[in-house]
């Protein structure tokens, strides 16, 4: 993959992530990680609670991170 292929799919990822298309965003994956950081989940389970938002994107009208870069 070019430089601007890469730069192209980066805009496309990043566009759709500020219009909430993406179920496993940016800000959902800090929320995660917050909670982890603060002990109130472990690891293992905040890694199943992102395998699970991603499991359900397609049902919730939404994309993946993954799904956005291969589409874009």
């Amino acid at each position: 993959m070019n430089y601007e292929t890469t730069r192209r799919k980066r805009r496309a990822l990043d566009a759709a992530d500020a219009n909430g298309k993406i179920a496993d965003s940016t800000e959902v994956r800090l929320e995660i990680m917050r909670r982890i950081h603060a002990g109130e989940i472990t690891l293992a389970e905040g890694q199943a609670e992102l395998k699970k938002i991603k499991r359900n994107a397609t049902k919730d009208g939404k994309m993946t991170r993954e799904q956005t870069w291969r589409s874009s």
